[in-house]
């Protein structure tokens, strides 16, 4: 291992010895690890990652570069990066720069040498929690009072922070979805529009008078980072404009703020999903889809529905742990699913719900 001494330290105490290859000043977050194989520079761009440090599994990183098709936002959104290996050199002939030297421009460090399978099982075992990368031979004391000091997610509307500042237009066809944007990725828009919509995205903030002004024939409801229950302005806007008949289709946060606005809660998960090799059962089907997922929240239920939503229905379940994966509303066009149906870069297992949403909104009269 060569570069500069560095570690993660997490706030139990239990720290990582690594490296970095320039200086950096300590960056906080909640350590999380994904399980994805591929698909590095779509999980750092991710804003559902805003906040986080995130450790990557798979043992080499970086080998194939980074390229501008595959932003999901417009830079990277983790707080910092943790990996056994980091390529020195890639090669992909769609690669236009180096994965160090790109998240270098943006100032997001990468710890290197860092075993990362026992840091991995040490979150499985004590949940995902605060921790810091800081540079050093190991922490100081003034290191761990200020980790303690950071925030922690619970609680921690970024919603609002991931949220656009004005509202923007995709699409010049088709049912016009108004997109809610609580820290929404670029490939949700694009799927959207491929799927034959036009799409307005308007900040999270943004009312129900607001919305209803757009004419919107249906509204989509995005992912996002941080705790739902701390997202309270938008609750009543939603369950307004559920009510109001309005076909309605939420993912992950969405999902959890559907859930929160008919009367469910949501509870912090020991270590959350993220990854793109996510068993999820379709109940009224029964088959398996393989999914992509990134959120640390879930909404509390199981197969027999949500306790305080019973007008809520659940449609899919987690194979690994049993939580809620998927709701629709008993008599409201409105669903929502946990997982990522757009999985850039995939599974694609779950493409077909962008349709669903397209035949809620009905036939459309010619424009």
């Amino acid at each position: 291992m060569t570069g500069r001494p560095a570690f993660v330290l997490l706030e139990d105490g239990t720290w990582f010895r690594g490296a970095v290859d320039r200086p950096i000043p300590p960056a906080f977050g909640e350590v999380v690890f994904t399980t994805n194989l591929t698909g590095y520079q779509e999980t750092f761009t991710d804003p559902s990652y805003l906040g986080q440090v995130v450790v990557m599994t798979a043992p080499m990183i970086g080998n194939y570069g980074v390229n501008a098709e595959d932003m999901e936002s417009s830079r990277p959104q983790v707080s910092g990066v943790v990996v056994r290996e980091l390529a020195r050199e890639h090669s992909n002939w769609r690669a236009t720069e180096s994965l160090d030297g790109w998240l270098g421009r943006y100032d997001v460090p990468v710890l290197t040498g860092v075993d990362t399978r026992r840091l991995t099982r040490h979150i499985r075992s004590k949940g995902a929690m605060r921790g810091v990368i800081a540079e050093g031979e190991a922490p100081s004391d003034a290191i761990r009072q200020s980790l303690l000091k950071s925030p922690s997610m619970e609680g921690l509307d970024l919603a609002s922070k991931a949220t656009v500042t004005e509202s923007y237009q995709q699409g010049t066809v088709g049912p016009h979805v108004v997109a809610f944007d609580f820290g929404m990725k670029r490939n949700i828009v694009d799927m959207l529009e491929a799927s034959g919509c036009r799409v307005t995205v308007v900040p999270a903030s943004t009312s129900a008078e607001s919305v209803l002004k757009l004419a919107p024939d249906g509204v989509f409801l995005s992912n996002g980072p941080g705790d739902p229950a701390a997202v309270t302005y938008a609750l009543p806007v939603l369950r307004s404009l559920a009510e109001r008949g309005l076909p309605m289709f939420g993912i992950c946060l969405g999902h959890q703020l559907l859930g929160l606005a008919f009367g469910g809660r949501t509870e912090k998960m020991p270590y959350g999903h993220r990854g793109g090799n996510h068993p999820v059962k379709d109940l009224d089907s029964g088959h398996v889809l393989i999914t992509t997922q990134n959120h640390g929240f879930a909404v509390a239920g199981g197969e027999e529905g949500v306790p305080g939503a019973p007008d809520l229905v659940v449609t899919h379940l987690n194979l690994n742990d049993g939580t809620v994966e998927g709701l629709r509303h008993k008599t409201l066009p409105v669903f929502a699913v946990q997982y990522h149906p757009e999985a850039a870069p995939g599974p694609h297992d779950a493409y077909p719900h962008f349709a669903q949403f397209v035949r809620s909104m009905g036939p459309q009269p010619a424009r």
